[in-house]
């Protein structure tokens, strides 16, 4: 794996992404790869160094940090790679993309939108930034989208199926408005060892393939341990 020199992704940085989510399969996660985790710099518990280390540890092929309204830890984590990197061979270290996750409004109900891949300096993603959720247009799940993928990057559905309405009520919406996938392997029971939830999984699988989404895996991390949820 690549580990850039800049906090400042590519466009080839986003078609990696791209090709790694076309080859994800149930068992990707949590040992592979790992597309949504929190730190200290929102509701984790994990410092990013902390997080980055444990990842590399783990062996980790690709990650990243998906902190609410946040992109400190990303920041952290990359100067750390950049670091360890000058004394061991890169390709030894997972690949980190930016993330984060944003709270919006869309039929009425709260639903989380992931971002990847996107560039932190662009000034459409600066008004998610704030380590708060937006109220207004800028809260409409339709704004988030359209928000990440100016700032160059990728927007996923995160667990679908944790939301006062179903998947299959969520995600045609979400499609109308230009979502780029759903987080189809999640573990919503947060069982020991990490598995993502059989039902569930099948249900958003069906869905994202009926409308051509990418799929993507993540723990959800939001404790000690990036095996697990909590």
């Amino acid at each position: 794996m690549i580990v850039s020199t800049s906090t400042k992704p590519s466009s080839q940085d986003t078609q990696t992404l791209q090709e790694v989510w076309l080859r994800l399969t149930a068992k990707s996660c949590p040992h592979e790869y790992n597309f949504h985790m929190h730190t200290t710099c929102s509701d984790g518990r994990l410092a990013p160094e902390q997080l980055i280390k444990q990842a590399a540890d783990n062996g980790l092929k690709g990650l990243a940090i998906t902190d609410h309204h946040s992109v400190e830890g990303y920041k952290i984590a990359q100067e750390w790679l950049q670091k360890t990197s000058l004394g061991i061979r890169k390709d030894t270290l997972p690949h980190l993309w930016t993330g984060i996750e944003i709270t919006s409004s869309l039929l009425n109900i709260e639903v989380h939108i992931l971002g990847y891949a996107f560039n932190p300096e662009h000034p459409a993603i600066e008004p998610y930034l704030s380590g708060e959720s937006r109220s207004g247009s800028q809260g409409l799940t339709s704004n988030v989208i359209k928000a990440i993928q100016q700032a160059g990057g990728m927007a996923v559905l995160a667990h679908p199926e944790r939301y006062r309405l179903s998947a299959r009520k969520v995600i045609p919406v979400a499609v109308d408005l230009g979502i780029d996938g759903v987080e189809a392997f999640y573990a919503y029971d947060n069982p020991k060892p990490w598995r993502p939830s059989p039902r569930q999984t099948e249900t958003v699988l069906s869905l994202g393939s009926h409308y051509g989404l990418y799929h993507t895996c993540g723990t959800d991390t939001h404790g000690v341990n990036l095996l697990q949820r909590i």
